[in-house]
């Protein structure tokens, strides 16, 4: 068996200054993709991450005070996210760790009777690293969720953007069409695996409220802040080549009472300008592949 490509193999360098500006329809300049994560942690393990510290300064298992803060999110965060986008009409990207479905399928069927898309996020969130079968993990993530919403999803994001350097092979074969793991450009990208082509979309660290609030830890309003910054410079660019602007949040960090107007005011700010496109990870890859003459 060949080696695996490490990720310089898989994607040439590429300045964007060197390609074709791509276009979006009727002169858009911005897309803006939401990525809502909702995920299972499970209580026989570490927490995913922490917002309170060990009092001993060692994690201690069962470790119910973080288990607990990220249960808020789906008993109550999650609610508010569902009734913004649904008062916004914006229907958008669930990265979905696929256990959702069968621990909380109260929180799993508002998102499928609202129109989100499934993107697949493994089956609970474990690095994938850990993940003793990896590619029986995969498929069985994409099953139980196309069994639940009747759809296979053709996304990936692993959990904390998790890989390993045979992932993409793996994702291919399971029938991923696009990946949100490489954090790398403003602009949709292939690259190779020797399954075939796998697109990459526009995901982000900088724009999600893990590294903002809880690693880096800004004040609430903060998340405003960024993002209008971010909206602002890719607007102002998106006149001569289409951009991506993605957010990524959580329930349980930026569905708490204190962010969530944040959260509002951001689409509240976006909304007032011409040309910006509220789309999901799926519209956007079939735009990408018209548009960049991309076959998969």
């Amino acid at each position: 068996m060949a080696d695996p490509l490490i990720p310089s193999q898989r994607a040439e360098y590429s300045a964007i200054v060197d390609r074709p500006p791509l276009k979006l329809p009727d002169n858009a300049r911005v897309i803006f993709w939401t990525i809502v994560n909702y995920e299972v942690w499970d209580i026989s393990r570490p927490m995913a991450r922490q917002v309170i510290p060990a009092p001993t300064g060692q994690v201690l298992l069962p470790d119910v005070p973080n288990w607990s803060w990220h249960e808020y999110g789906m008993r109550v965060g999650a609610w508010r996210f569902y009734e913004l986008f649904a008062r916004l009409g914006i229907k958008p990207t669930l990265a979905a760790n696929a256990r959702i479905c069968e621990d909380y399928p109260r929180v799993a069927e508002q998102a499928k009777k609202d129109g989100w898309e499934f993107m697949g996020h493994a089956y609970d969130q474990l690095p994938i690293h850990k993940s003793e079968d990896q590619a029986g993990m995969i498929k069985r993530s994409m099953e139980v969720i196309e069994k639940f919403t009747g759809t296979r999803p053709v996304g990936w994001l692993g959990p904390g953007l998790t890989q390993t350097l045979e992932t993409p092979e793996l994702l291919k074969k399971a029938g991923v069409q696009y990946i949100g793991d490489w954090v790398y450009d403003d602009e949709p990208t292939v690259i190779k695996t020797i399954e075939g082509p796998l697109v990459t979309l526009p995901y982000t660290v900088e724009l999600n409220d893990i590294p903002m609030m809880i690693v880096q830890h800004h004040e609430s309003d903060y998340l405003v802040k960024r993002a209008i910054d971010q909206f602002d410079r890719l607007y102002a660019e998106g006149k001569d080549r289409a951009k991506v602007m993605a957010l990524a949040i959580h329930p349980y960090i930026s569905g708490q009472p204190h962010r969530i107007k944040y959260l509002e005011a951001i689409y509240e700010y976006t909304r007032r300008f011409d040309g910006v496109l509220y789309w999901n990870g799926v519209q956007i890859l079939d735009w990408y592949k018209s548009a960049a003459s991309v076959k998969l």
